[in-house]
């Protein structure tokens, strides 16, 4: 099967794979505050993810690329993101870089939407010279590196071998002028890898968690004898923000299942900087339009300054100093793995 196929596919089974996904966000739970001295008008969604600010914590998160029919998809994402004013990530760029008749998928993204924060996007077999050429591709202000054991063990045509994988994303991130993202997609973190990568000199992962789009699923059903084991695999989202939190000096990507405002205000109130959102979106530009996809972008924003103020906080910190509760089942694996638990009630 071509690469171009292969990525139709994908898109066509995250769609219908929306429905499945359950997180791990209804075992986290703010304490309500009765007393707030803060100003709906005053809240300020600004952060900084790897010395980039941005002005929304909302992040379109990588999604689609390799295939001359997601250009459309691509370019209604571009608009979503411009009109929004949020930060977009491309998928994987390697099929343009072996096949320059693609690279218009990709680009369309910059050119619909010049002035925004753009994400280039590699898997963990790149190259630096890859790297280089998918950033000049759009113009990038920031490069994702999609680590996908699980996928590429379960992808029929996918890798078997990962040796090396550290030294290359360590070669990317000395042969790069612009922050670096290491991304799971969709089997969560854990503090050992979160380590493994600091010793690098990585100061940013992007979570992926358990609870999004499953991609062990999506790769089982292109195959004749799946490996249903993998289709439970993983790490929800805010278990691997606590555990990555665990680890001084990373900023953090909330990914995997954030659907609404409060689950979004959930991972930041947990310790993320910014908060990836991938198949919702896509379902609503596949779906509905692009309007659909900003109206739902603009209510997460407005939501998310109704949820601060109710909580007192003006801004991202502010709400990190909040108190939250945390599940027994969620309690307990954080005292089996040693996690240390800072703002919540235990």
């Amino acid at each position: 099967m071509s690469r171009s196929s292969r990525k139709l596919e994908h898109i066509r089974y995250a769609l219908e794979n929306q429905s499945m996904n359950i997180g791990d966000f209804d075992q986290v739970q703010f304490v309500h505050q009765s007393i707030s001295q803060v100003s709906l008008e005053d809240i300020n969604l600004e952060t900084v993810i790897g010395g980039l600010k941005l002005g929304s914590p909302i992040i379109i998160n990588a999604m689609t690329g390799g295939a001359m029919e997601t250009t459309k998809i691509n370019q209604k994402l571009a608009v979503v993101a411009r009109e929004t004013g949020v930060a977009i990530a491309v998928g994987s760029q390697m099929a343009a870089i072996k096949d320059s008749t693609l690279r218009r998928s990709y680009q369309i993204v910059r050119q619909e939407n010049p002035k925004g924060v753009v994400f280039a996007n590699l898997g963990s077999e790149a190259l630096p010279s890859h790297a280089l050429a998918a950033i000049e591709m759009i113009d990038a202000n920031a490069l994702q590196i999609h680590v996908n054991t699980i996928q590429e063990l379960v992808m029929p045509e996918g890798d078997r071998n990962f040796k090396g994988m550290l030294e290359r994303i360590q070669e990317i991130k000395e042969a790069i002028e612009i922050p670096l993202i290491v991304k799971e997609v969709g089997f969560g973190f854990s503090k050992e890898s979160a380590a493994q990568l600091k010793d690098i000199g990585v100061k940013l992962i992007d979570v992926g968690g358990k609870g999004g789009t499953n991609f062990a699923y999506i790769e089982n059903r292109r195959r004749e004898k799946p490996l249903e084991f993998f289709n439970q695999w993983g790490n929800s989202t805010p278990i691997s923000i606590l555990e990555v939190k665990a680890v001084s000096g990373i900023d953090i990507i909330a990914s995997g299942g954030i659907r609404d405002s409060l689950q979004a205000a959930k991972a930041l109130g947990i310790g993320a900087n910014a908060v990836g959102i991938a198949g919702k979106i896509l379902e609503k530009i596949v779906h509905q339009n692009e309007k659909e996809a900003m109206d739902y972008l603009v209510e997460i924003h407005e939501e998310l300054r109704y949820i601060f103020t109710a909580l007192g906080a003006v801004n991202i910190l502010e709400l990190q100093k909040k108190p939250y509760v945390l599940s027994a089942d969620i309690l307990n694996w954080c005292h089996q793995r040693g996690l240390i638990l800072k703002n919540s009630l235990q």
